[in-house]
């Protein structure tokens, strides 16, 4: 379709306005914090065609508010489709082009989330679409500082991990200048936001990597439930929820605290550890269903602790069988990984599932792309994973290929950029 083509210009709001004077209730919004999306959407009645009609419209109109305290895409729930991308600033290009890059980005992300059409020459992929819950987050990692003069800026959480026995990292597909996380309950929503910022990048920036997931949809299930992963197992049961009285201690950087005050541009963000994760699906499904819930500690039909109970049961960790072994094994992934046992380090995990084909030996190249959240990687991600390096049950059926740490700033205020308490301060 050529780009000078009037209907290009037709605002995608413009066509949901369209579909809601058919019957749709209005836009959803993001509280401002961009924390929670929900559908303001009902449906006529569940079961007839136009209670159908009505759950299809609110999953394309619901809204994730880009301004707020802490970006969009954090604790947003999980979206069916994803894309994160790195990118590398090109060769010259320092803390000026970078500031006029963040520019551009977040005025594309503000408009696309918002529903309409990309600021320059949109490509037209999403016109009939409402914004779909997209998010759209923004990271830097340890290598932007240096390339923009910003080395006395750059807080010490994000010194690089730790090298890990079972890590086989591929570096061409780890760390970058930059980081944007794309989420959506649409692929061709999360696709158009991908070639839009990619084109917004120009000649500042280039791809380093870029990668794929994918969720569960939005009411895929009767009821809502915890997502499972590739493995077929009910993945985040022990995330810490936002109603918990701690929780923004855990997952964003407080506003005024400890630190130098040059690293105060963080208060309110937060710091995302990225991992390809790949399974090893063909050795996994070897496995029995008692082996397999064995290795996790949990039950794979509810995801309940072997101990008993529902999914949010605590683990009765030091209860002995008939055996006289621990029920839940020493070793076993939830044991190892969970708070109690990590002198409460905790971390929100919201991942994507990917696969990347199957390989000439037949098996998937599939697995985790695994993100999560927190204030401080030191007190979050690395104690944990330690722990999990020295002994989890899984390690034999995963492979961790790729890492990166980026710190993530709060969110813009009204008539800001993303980063501009960075690049501006």
């Amino acid at each position: 379709m050529p780009e000078n083509n009037p209907d290009i210009e037709i605002s995608r709001r413009r066509l949901l306005g369209t579909v809601g004077a058919a019957g749709a209730a209005g836009l959803a919004l993001g509280g401002a914090s961009g924390a929670l999306a929900h559908s303001a959407f009902a449906g006529s009645g569940s079961g007839s065609a136009t209670g159908a009609a009505g759950s299809l419209s609110s999953l394309g109109a619901t809204q994730v508010a880009f301004h707020g305290d802490h970006q969009a895409g954090i604790t947003t729930p999980l979206q069916a489709k994803g894309h994160v991308v790195a990118f590398d600033l090109a060769a010259g290009a320092g803390r000026t082009e970078a500031a006029a890059l963040l520019r551009r980005w977040s005025d594309t992300a503000r408009r696309l989330m918002a529903g309409e059409t990309a600021p320059t020459a949109d490509s037209g992929i999403a016109l009939d679409a409402g914004p779909s819950s997209l998010t759209v987050t923004f990271g830097f990692g340890h290598s932007f500082f240096e390339r923009t003069g910003l080395g006395a800026r750059r807080p010490t959480a994000l010194d690089p991990l730790p090298d890990f026995s079972s890590d086989r990292l591929d570096a061409q597909r780890s760390n970058g200048d930059l980081w944007v996380q794309i989420g959506a309950n649409d692929g061709l929503v999360a696709f158009h936001a991908l070639r839009a910022l990619q084109k917004d990048a120009g000649d500042a920036a280039r791809v380093r990597w870029q990668m794929n997931g994918f969720n569960r949809s939005p009411g895929a299930t009767g009821t809502p439930m915890t997502a499972r992963n590739l493995m077929g197992q009910v993945d985040g049961t022990g995330n810490p929820k936002p109603s918990e009285p701690d929780f923004d201690q855990r997952i964003f950087v407080p506003a005024a605290g400890p630190g130098p005050a040059e690293h105060a541009w963080m208060g309110g963000g937060s710091y995302a550890v990225v991992r390809r994760i790949r399974m090893l699906l063909d050795d996994w499904d070897k496995q029995s269903l008692a082996q397999q819930e064995q290795v996790i500690g949990r039950t794979k039909a509810t995801g309940a602790p072997l101990t008993g109970g529902g999914e949010t049961t605590e683990m009765a960790l030091d209860k002995i069988g008939a055996d006289g072994k621990p029920v839940i094994p020493s070793n076993a992934h939830a044991r190892i990984s969970a708070p109690e046992q990590n002198g409460g380090a905790a971390m929100l995990r919201r991942p994507f599932s990917f696969h990347d084909g199957i390989g000439s030996d037949g098996a998937p190249d599939a697995g985790l792309l695994f993100i999560c959240w927190q204030a401080d990687p030191l007190r979050g991600f690395v104690p944990v994973q330690r722990k999990l390096d020295r002994g989890d049950a899984l390690s034999a059926f995963i492979r961790h290929e790729s890492s990166g740490l980026y710190a993530v700033p709060p969110g813009p205020r009204s008539g800001e950029y993303v980063g501009q308490r960075l690049l501006e301060g």
